[in-house]
């Protein structure tokens, strides 16, 4: 036995190799769960970002919907707006639709007035006119035969006869024309509202009973011709060649004649200054 045994020995002694690999264990576990706990924290701290990130989708969610209830809001507006164009045309258009049928009535009832005053001033010709030829008859057989004076007042009475009449004639012609002042002019117009200028002469002259062909070309010889400086109430006027005219109207007097002259102005009275007719005829 060593003389040194019984001194106790002042060396630490050596660890167990199990304890310091219990050791190192612990401390790994220690490491793991520090770094799994900054992981955790790691994601948790991450969280916001998240949140953050989803903010703009929400707002462009909101932006859309907004932008939605605009558009709608507009969109009514505008429907709105229309419909009060809608009412306010509607009612315009009614207004000047009675405002159009009251001048319709009263057109058509001074035409119908027109009318009346031609078939009576016809009537009253026609009556003028046999009394005028009775007056005739009886005067002829009253007379001495051979009378020069019996003859010339026999004369006079066939003057009258025929002048009469045609004054009352041409009086209906012009009556009806003028009655037609206003109305539209349409190519092949023969009326009652609209007019070309020889269905309008035409249609005048029916008035005092006397059939009238129905081109302006027809009704330029369809009378005896007569001098423009001798123009009478009723005499039809024509513009271009006799059997040619491209145009008729009816001489009222006072340098004006009356006709349906164009889609422009329609039936009108004008002067024969401002367009001088080619010629005339006599017709009544």
């Amino acid at each position: 036995m060593s003389h040194t045994a019984h001194i106790p020995s002042h060396r630490k002694p050596r660890r167990s190799a199990s304890k310091m690999a219990l050791r190192a264990g612990v401390a790994g576990g220690v490491l793991s769960t520090l770094a799994v706990a900054g992981a955790a924290g790691t994601a948790t701290a991450a969280e916001p970002v998240t949140e953050t990130i989803e903010l703009p989708t929400l707002t462009a969610d909101l932006s859309a919907q907004i932008a939605q209830s605009a558009d709608a809001t507009a969109q009514a507006a505008d429907s709105y707006e229309a419909r009060a164009q809608q009412d306010a045309a509607a009612t315009k258009a009614a207004k000047q639709a009675a405002k159009d049928q009251v001048e319709a009535a009263k057109k058509a009832e001074a035409k119908k007035k027109a009318a009346a005053e031609a078939e009576a001033e016809r009537k009253a010709a026609e009556k003028r006119a046999a009394r005028d030829a009775e007056r005739t008859r009886l005067s002829t057989q009253s007379a001495p035969s051979g009378g020069g004076s019996s003859t010339s007042a026999s004369d006079s009475s066939g003057s009258s006869n025929v002048s009469t009449p045609s004054s009352g004639s041409v009086a209906s012609v012009i009556s009806f024309l003028k009655a037609q002042v206003g109305d539209a002019y349409v190519m092949g117009g023969t009326g009652p509202n609209s007019w070309d200028c020889s269905g309008l002469v035409q249609a005048a002259f029916k008035q005092a009973g006397v059939d009238l062909p129905r081109t302006s070309q027809a009704q330029s010889t369809a009378g005896t011709p007569v001098s423009l400086s001798n123009l009478q109430v009723g005499d039809i006027v024509y513009w271009g060649g006799a059997g040619s005219a491209y145009h008729v109207g009816v001489y009222i007097g006072g340098g004006q004649y009356l006709d349906a002259a164009n889609p422009g102005k329609g039936v009108v009275i004008q002067d024969l200054s401002g367009y001088p007719a080619s010629g005339a005829v006599r017709v009544l």
